[in-house]
């Protein structure tokens, strides 16, 4: 990794970070797009590779500060990530494929989608908390299957589909669902990142910056998080408009590419 690069990649693993362990998710969504055109990346692979290791050790830390507050519930944690991490190498296998600038046309429309899920409006928490009981675990297990091959066909820890799936499936609080979502996050991340390792898509020394970086903006967002369990709709709407205006940058970029 060039010297020049370590500044920009410290900062945007920061920011990767603190987006994880604030609203348990944003990770690799971010993180893709700010390996290719912050940090520098050549590759979409590459990029899509390193940005899963990195998110995937950046949930596993921020998803232990969540652990120490409280805001998981295991049972559900641990039933998303097995049948999650079965989708997600399924999905990552079909990705790796696919030409890397289509990928990248595909990954932007996910963010469209994803930014404008986001701009609906979240029930109040714990409102319809349902039994854990076997039809609510199956749910639990069809949600994290879908949410797991999406998340390893496009590289992405799936966090934004994560939490409104555990909601969804369970009734959770969104704090919980928030702290439960890191550990699946984590799974997938890793799940990604060593199938794409097995194919030479992954550069130590970017993620390795891109970890530190991460560590500490996780950390900070997992505070901030136990501060704002309520009322973050404010938060939802920013950081929505945020990863639109992203999606439309990689459109054009991957559009363009594929076009020229």
């Amino acid at each position: 990794m060039m010297q020049i690069a370590f500044v920009p990649a410290l900062a945007s693993g920061g920011a990767v970070g603190f987006s994880l362990g604030l609203i348990g998710g944003g990770g690799s969504i971010l993180a893709t797009p700010l390996l290719l055109y912050v940090v520098g990346v050549a590759q979409p692979h590459v990029a899509i590779g390193t940005g899963a290791l990195a998110v995937a050790v950046n949930a596993f830390v921020a998803f232990a500060g969540h652990a120490r507050a409280g805001n998981v519930r295991w049972l559900f944690a641990g039933i998303f990530a097995a049948a999650g991490t079965l989708g997600a190498f399924a999905g990552s296998s079909i990705g790796k494929v696919i030409d890397g600038q289509h990928l990248l046309f595909f990954f932007g429309l996910a963010m469209v989608a994803v930014g404008l899920a986001m701009l609906r409006p979240t029930p109040p928490d714990g409102t319809c908390e349902r039994e854990t009981d076997l039809k609510t675990c199956s749910g639990v297990i069809a949600v994290a299957f879908i949410v797991g091959a999406a998340s390893g066909f496009f590289g992405i820890g799936g966090g934004f589909l994560i939490v409104p799936g555990l909601v969804l499936a369970t009734g959770i609080p969104m704090i919980h669902a928030v702290g439960s979502s890191l550990f699946a996050v984590g799974c997938f991340g890793l799940a990604t990142a060593l199938n794409y390792a097995w194919s030479g898509f992954i550069d130590g020394p970017v993620a390795g910056t891109f970890i530190i970086g991460g560590v500490a903006g996780g950390l900070l967002g997992m505070l901030l998080a136990n501060h704002l369990s309520r009322g973050k709709n404010l938060l939802r709407y920013v950081f929505s408009a945020i990863v639109l205006i992203v999606a439309a940058y990689v459109l054009y970029r991957s559009g363009h590419a594929m076009m020229g």
